[in-house]
């Protein structure tokens, strides 16, 4: 069990769902590498190094494209030096009105009370469906 690498993604997740976007990247390294799954629209900027390219690729992103992103988490998974994130995106997307309902995997890598990588798993039919693309 490694309970603090569980609080560390727990409070993440809380500091998103709160607006607090400081408090996101504050607990990622400061080389974190982050990826977005394949063929999601974000996926354009893979890898993502560090958390300021994070915040303009991703996270800015989220907030002017979409109306009331949010990422709900249904679980999470203690796999020791690795945390998995089960959950949805929700929001709708502005340029086509649809909302979205999309299943994730989020798996976190932590090192030093930090996390260190990101690889996300996502519905990326359904998200393309939401935002005009099929």
């Amino acid at each position: 069990m490694s309970k603090p690498n569980v609080q560390l993604i727990q409070a993440l997740y809380d500091a998103f769902s709160a607006g607090d976007v400081p408090g996101v990247l504050g607990r990622m390294s400061p080389d974190i590498v982050w990826n977005e799954a394949e063929n999601f629209p974000y996926a354009d900027g893979n890898p993502y190094i560090g958390p300021a390219a994070v915040a303009n690729g991703v996270f800015a992103r989220c907030a002017t494209e979409w109306n009331g992103f949010a990422v709900a988490v249904d679980e999470i998974l203690d796999a020791g030096d690795t945390i998995v994130v089960l959950g949805r995106y929700r929001g709708t997307y502005k340029a086509t009105g649809r909302a979205q309902n999309t299943q994730f995997a989020h798996v976190w890598r932590i090192a030093n009370g930090k996390a260190v990588r990101f690889q996300q798993y996502a519905d990326t039919l359904q998200v393309s469906r939401v935002i005009g693309r099929q």
